[in-house]
């Protein structure tokens, strides 16, 4: 056999076998990059033509509610931190003041204005174009006109320069369209963007005046509702403030959301909407949980 085929068949040989091995570990690293999905971009998983709607999105009840005592404090993180944790949905409540929208939760000043919220999304997103974070902007403590609110808001976009962070539209992008964006859900009448509670498009559990015990159900329903009647976009908040503080109910119904969300009955549910909750960072996994609950994941 002359040197020329023995060489030939070596290479061959060798070719063969590092095409085998490159081709057993594909499967693998493709495998290992998706798990590789962490709480800070776990929807570039997800195809760009996903309805929105189709989701199961994490959130925070009044986000920046973290100051005032007790009753009035709904959460213990940053808003950049809750970003990052994996919540994409933004419950923010916006005072009047001068020319500015100052965070309150009633009374209480968050000592968090409106343009830190934005800059904390601007950040975030920036390093993240893959995610995207809905925001339900509505005025809270002041009781000024939609249109007094309106010019305001549009202070923030066109004067001091937030409007490339919106994507603002009446209609529901996909998610592809959203990537890198702030949906605006508009929860005052001079806004523009989504119209939040449009029953059209909304179907909203909220009884923040239900106790525990007669809260949990509706949450379970809402959630059944969701996985059984796709279409709308489902709103299931676990916040409540019946009887104790906000801190202490999310300590009694937090879990038992995640044991819900974790059992096998619920296994291969998508589209469960949005899930604003009250300090899901006291419970590990949590987030986690309701992320698994979505389309590929």
């Amino acid at each position: 056999m002359s040197p020329y085929i023995g060489n030939r068949r070596n290479f061959l040989a060798g070719a063969l076998a590092v095409s085998a091995t490159a081709l057993l570990g594909a499967a693998p690293a493709r495998a290992s990059a998706r798990q590789a999905l962490t709480t800070q971009d776990w929807m570039s998983g997800i195809a760009d033509a996903t309805d929105l709607r189709r989701l199961t999105i994490p959130g925070s009840h009044d986000s920046g509610a973290r100051y005032g005592g007790p009753w009035t404090e709904c959460q213990n993180t940053t808003i950049a931190a809750q970003l990052n944790s994996g919540l994409r949905f933004l419950d923010v409540r916006c005072r009047i003041t001068g020319d500015s929208f100052a965070i309150h939760h009633g009374a209480s000043y968050q000592n968090l204005m409106f343009g830190d919220v934005l800059g904390a999304c601007w950040d975030f997103l920036a390093e993240r174009p893959t995610e995207t974070v809905l925001m339900r902007v509505k005025q809270e403590y002041s009781e000024e006109s939609d249109e007094a609110f309106r010019r305001i808001f549009d202070l923030y976009l066109d004067t001091k320069g937030w409007r490339p962070l919106f994507h603002i539209d009446s209609a529901l992008p996909a998610l592809g369209r959203a990537r890198g964006k702030v949906v605006l859900l508009a929860d005052n009448g001079g806004l523009p963007g989504v119209r939040y509670a449009d029953p059209g498009l909304f179907d909203i559990q909220d009884d923040y005046m239900a106790e525990p015990f007669a809260k949990y159900p509706k949450i379970e329903t809402q959630f059944r509702r969701a996985a059984a009647q796709p279409g709308k976009l489902f709103m299931n908040y676990v916040s409540t403030a019946a009887l104790m503080p906000p801190r202490w109910n999310a300590d009694r119904l937090n879990p038992q959301v995640q044991s819900f969300l974790e059992g096998s009955g619920t296994a291969g549910w998508t589209g469960l909407g949005i899930v604003p909750l009250d300090f899901p960072a006291t419970r590990s996994g949590l987030v986690e949980s309701l992320i698994r609950h979505n389309p590929g994941a």
